[in-house]
């Protein structure tokens, strides 16, 4: 079965990140820059919260205003739920699930490596759906496959 550490072996651990006190419209244009739907809100390496584009979309139709100057503090999502790199895909589906969250952060020994979002999980899912129906297709088939 997968787990998340064969989507980090493939994403890469790159997690972009911005503190309490940045703008709203930094975090946004950050996320837009590398097509992002969110971000880690961090002091230094202690998770603070995320904040994502739902967050701000949520803000927006609750106050009527833009709010692009305040900080970002004042929509991040918290308390953050994680998970580690041994965690199952399953796992980490019924948590975003039973959450309403798309991005978990990936901690192992309280280090942060990684984030996952369900863009990723259902990716990954689909391939390894995939790889099972051909090997089962050629297994009926009578196909070897090479090594």
């Amino acid at each position: 079965m997968a787990t998340v550490k064969s989507i980090l072996d493939i994403k890469g651990g790159v997690v972009h990140r911005v503190a309490p006190g940045n703008t709203i419209q930094a975090a946004l244009q950050l996320m837009a820059q590398h097509n992002l739907g969110a971000l880690l809100v961090m002091v230094g390496e202690r998770i603070e919260g995320i904040v994502s584009e739902r967050d701000y979309v949520l803000k927006v139709a609750d106050s009527g205003d833009l709010c692009l100057d305040l900080p970002v503090k004042e929509i991040m999502s918290y308390p953050v739920y994680f998970v580690s790199p041994e965690e199952s895909l399953d796992a980490c589906m019924a948590l975003m699930s039973d959450r309403q969250i798309r991005h978990l952060p990936v901690l192992e020994n309280n280090q942060l490596v990684g984030m996952i979002s369900i863009r990723d999980l259902v990716k990954s899912i689909i391939s390894e759906k995939e790889t099972t129906i051909k090997g089962l297709e050629n297994y009926i088939l009578g196909r070897q496959i090479a090594h």
